[in-house]
């Protein structure tokens, strides 16, 4: 986390009334909601990985061999085969 002055980006009359609360205090200001990144965007995307990785595991499966999974799905083979390591472990 960086710290900035306040005298630097905000005008006098936000500092005096800041100052009337915490006076040569560090405040901590979270981002507006607007600017937070969602959490449904990450929960989303966990599910994509999720529903990805559980197919890749299927296709392995059925007989794809690691090598046809890494060029369908742009991934090394090493990757492929953590995915299917850890699949295998989550369905036991």
């Amino acid at each position: 986390m960086n710290y900035i002055s306040a005298k630097d980006v905000l005008p006098m009359e936000i500092i005096k009334q800041i100052q009337c609360y915490v006076d040569g205090q560090f405040i901590y200001i979270p981002k507006s909601e607007t600017k937070k990144k969602g959490r449904k965007v990450d929960t989303l995307a966990k599910r994509e990985l999720s529903a990805r990785n559980t197919n890749i595991y299927k296709e392995y499966m059925s007989g794809i061999s690691i090598q046809q999974l890494s060029q369908k799905y742009f991934l090394v083979e090493k990757s492929i085969q953590r995915i299917i390591r850890q699949e295998r472990t989550r369905n036991l």
